[in-house]
Order: C-alpha cells, then structure tokens, then sequence
C-alpha cells in the first residue's frame, strides 16, 4: 500500500508565536482573521477592543464554524455579540491563539468551511 500525504488548497498556517503567525512563508505580526477559502481581514488588536461588529462580519464569510483564538489566555466574548452568527447557525469555538492555529488548521485541512479569528498579542 503506498501512502501519500493529502493535498489541500485551504490556507493554513505554517507556523505560530507569541505574537505572530505564518502564512507560507509570510509573517504575520497583527490579529487577523482567515478563512480556509482565503480570505484575511484585519482584527481587533486587543481583547478590549472587540464589539458586536468583528463578530457580525465573521457571520458574513460563509463558514460552517469559527474558532476564536483569545490570545494567550481563553477569554469568552460576551454573549450578545455571538447572536448573528448563532442565527446564521454558524458555530463558535473559543480557546487559547496557539489551540486555535492548530483546530484551525486540521479543519481547513478536513476540506471544512471554516475561520479563525486570531487575537496576536505582542509579547511585553
């Protein structure tokens, strides 16, 4: 039996620290938000910053789930603001940024619609 590693066209990230993940080769040192399909937008740069409007425009990407990556510690955000993508029935994962490039990236590899919202804290 030969066996090949599958091959997939979803962006993924390469790899991640604190404060920054890769795409391919490219570094990026901002939060971001990327999907499987390819799209990346700019992200709140601190948990304090987020609002109802960074998760309405999740709803809006066409995914089946999101996966929010908090930053270095879990942080949940406030109920309300998840109500769009609940009634677009998009599903909501929160964890930690390094858990979330991970999910992320066995999802986009699974062929799933997802994204994932990364919050990229500077280290101090």
């Amino acid at each position: 039996m030969k066996l090949q590693p599958d091959r997939s066209d979803a962006q993924t990230i390469s790899a991640h620290g604190p404060g920054w993940v890769a795409v391919g080769q490219e570094k990026i040192t901002h939060s971001v938000v990327l999907s499987a399909a390819g799209a990346r937008l700019p992200w709140a740069e601190r948990f304090e910053d987020l609002g109802q409007e960074h998760f309405d425009t999740l709803a809006q990407l066409g995914v089946e789930v999101v996966i929010f990556g908090s930053g270095t510690r879990i942080r949940f955000p406030h109920p309300a603001w998840l109500a769009t993508l609940h009634k677009a029935r998009v599903g909501v994962e929160t964890m930690d940024t390094a858990a979330a490039c991970r999910t992320y990236n066995i999802l986009a590899q699974e062929g799933r619609e997802v994204a994932v919202a990364l919050l990229l804290e500077r280290p101090a």
